[in-house]
């Protein structure tokens, strides 16, 4: 059976492959810096509670409740809002969730100044930024479904990485949007590059200040294309 073909306009694409970076550079801020845990990628965190469950060693319930707590009422917040952009033209959405999006980053950096990293310690810093950064993707992860951008998720790549082996032409098929799916394999890995090495070496408040940069820099670029002036159904 042959794929219907790709509907969402190119500068949704992009879009899309640059919110991913933004995805590493978060889950790369979390697990480096505020201990075993997601703030982008909850599968990780059902994972990691299942381990504290079963008394594993440096594993809590606190830090993956706390983020997949939040990560739920992001998702509602971007839903409800999602609701009330209907008849208005989309650029209008995504500016607004880009700057929801960039100002919890940055309230998440003015947090993470002087936080210590070493540590890691469960106080109100720690709960601060990981509330923040869930939220955040939380929010991020219900916008892009309303969006619908095929084969794009921004934040989860086990079904993508599926898509590329069972429709390969090794399983006898021919995979029309293997470009797409590989971006969002490079794009995730390269903001995990990125958050990783300034994590490690300059701190959280650097790559929290650069994934809201990317977010709003982005969606404005992107919200000037003709195409973002139709009117959400």
């Amino acid at each position: 059976m042959t794929p219907p073909a790709p509907t969402s306009a190119p500068p949704l694409i992009w879009l899309a492959l640059l919110l991913s970076v933004t995805t590493g550079l978060v889950d790369a801020i979390s697990v480096l810096g505020l201990g075993k845990v997601f703030t982008a990628n909850m599968t990780g965190n059902v994972v990691f509670l299942g381990f504290a469950v079963a008394g594993t060693p440096g594993f809590h319930f606190a830090p993956y409740l706390a983020a997949m707590s939040f990560f739920l009422a992001g998702a509602v917040i971007a839903g409800q809002i999602a609701r009330a952009q209907r008849g208005r033209p989309l650029r209008r959405w995504l500016l607004l969730a880009a700057m929801m999006e960039a100002l919890l980053l940055w309230l998440a950096a003015i947090i993470a100044t002087g936080f210590d990293i070493a540590s890691q310690s469960p106080g109100p810093s720690l709960y601060a930024i990981i509330a923040l950064t869930a939220l955040t993707m939380g929010f991020r992860n219900a916008t892009v479904r309303q969006l619908k951008i095929p084969e794009v998720t921004t934040t989860v790549l086990t079904l993508t990485l599926t898509g590329l082996a069972a429709d390969s032409t090794l399983a006898g098929g021919t995979n029309p949007n293997w470009a797409r799916r590989l971006g969002s394999v490079a794009a995730i890995f390269a903001g995990a590059v990125i958050g990783a090495t300034l994590v490690l070496h300059v701190g959280l408040v650097a790559p929290l200040i650069l994934a809201g940069v990317l977010v709003l820099a982005g969606t404005a670029v992107c919200a000037r294309h003709p195409a973002a002036a139709q009117l959400i159904s």
